[in-house]
């Protein structure tokens, strides 16, 4: 990592490069010695030595206690401080508002859920959003002004050309073109919004299934059907944020739906979305059908469906595969990406069974066969996302020892 004579740069741009290549290599590996640290970045003793002081100084490191059992003195380890600094993410739904803060490592370190339904339809959505921060940030032991950044999950995309929330029209309160506005004149720190299914696309591809992947779909099917799109390695998002919104999609199998965005469905959702499930299962005869709201219904259906060996389940299971594949024939046809991740719990709950049963059916409908998984990042995937948004623009802010 160290500088060569062909490199471009001041000394302090280079010293700056150095820094941050030790300190993602001590958020990878947790504690290093200075002789290791040396090693994986190429630098010399005393430069590795002079690197671990100023990092030191700066507050970005620790030391934390020295190597032992092993032959030779013991060395000193190193790591990140994980006080260094703190992101926050909102996950948002018409049912809560899930709030965590994480410091500079990644580890969550307060929690906070705010319920939304019934009572609270009348609080402001500002309020809303600063009580369920709030709540995290005391969980955290901090104060609002410890938080470097805030990202905030919601279904469907704010416009950029009329900063309204689009394609979630059961998300109440949400829709006001001034709402961006009012978030950042109470908010103390930046703050971004994302699509909630892109955020579950950004944490599988940080920490889950599609590590090493640049090109990648992530089917996500839970109180929603809809998709995140990774291009080149980066989210596409499209013209006006919809890219992905899959659930709109027209499909054959369902009658066509229009005016979709009144109706907050389409052909694909009616198709295969969460609610199809008990139904489909109401048709084919099948009992004990959980009376829980559909999203919970449906992966139980699905994980039962997933083990049981009668001839019930086992059609619920290849029809439901059938029509997951039917619309991602169509994404997969005009994409031709590497990997398609299956994420939410109507669709994890299946398992490698339902995996397996997509991805026959979907090699029969589309010339492109892309390779399905089964996502890895299954505790509040979309509040993981989240954090981990905050936090790479956070380590950005506060790694950068050339300022």
């Amino acid at each position: 990592m160290a500088g060569t004579a062909g490199t471009p740069g001041t000394p302090r741009v280079l010293r700056a490069m150095n820094d941050r290549a030790a300190l993602d290599l001590l958020l990878e590996h947790g504690q290093l010695s200075r002789t290791r640290i040396g090693k994986l970045t190429g630098l010399s003793k005393p430069t590795a030595s002079q690197l671990l002081a100023r990092l030191e100084a700066a507050g970005l490191v620790l030391a934390t206690g020295t190597t032992e059992g092993r032959p030779g003195p013991n060395a000193q380890l190193y790591e990140v401080n994980p006080a260094a600094g703190y992101a926050a993410g909102l996950d948002v739904t018409p049912q809560r508002i899930l709030a965590a803060v994480a410091d500079i490592t990644g580890r969550t370190v307060g929690r906070h859920e705010l319920p939304t339904p019934g009572r609270r339809t009348g609080t402001p959505v500002v309020q809303q959003v600063t009580d369920a921060l709030d709540g995290a940030v005391k969980a955290a032991g901090l104060a609002r002004g410890d938080i470097h950044r805030l990202v905030i999950g919601t279904p469907g995309a704010f416009d950029p050309t009329t900063g309204r929330l689009r394609y979630a029209s059961h998300l109440p309160g949400w829709h006001s073109p001034t709402l961006l506005d009012e978030l950042a004149a109470a908010l103390p720190m930046p703050f971004e919004y994302e699509n909630d299914v892109n955020l579950v696309a950004l944490a599988e591809q940080r920490l889950g299934a599609a590590r090493g992947h640049a090109d990648f779909v992530l089917l996500w099917n839970q109180e929603g059907l809809g998709a995140a799109l990774v291009l080149g390695g980066r989210l596409h998002r499209g013209w006006s944020g919809g890219a992905g919104e899959v659930g709109f999609l027209p499909v054959p199998g369902t009658p066509l739906v229009r005016q979709v965005t009144k109706a907050n469905s389409g052909g694909y959702q009616e198709l295969a979305g969460s609610q199809a499930v008990p139904r489909l299962a109401r048709e084919l005869g099948i009992e004990d059908i959980p009376p829980d709201p559909y999203a919970e219904a449906a992966a139980h259906l699905v994980a039962r469906a997933a083990e049981a060996d009668d001839a019930p389940h086992r059609h619920l299971l290849q029809t439901y595969a059938t029509r997951l594949a039917t619309g991602l024939a169509s994404l997969v046809s005009v994409l031709d990406p590497e990997l398609v991740v299956l994420s939410g719990a109507s669709l994890t709950s299946g398992g490698e069974t339902l995996r397996a049963l997509v991805q026959a059916e979907l090699e029969e409908l589309a010339a492109s066969r892309p390779r399905l998984v089964v996502g890895d990042v299954r505790e509040h995937p979309v509040l993981r996302g989240a954090l981990e948004s905050a936090l790479a623009t956070t380590r950005d802010e506060v790694f950068d020892t050339s300022r």
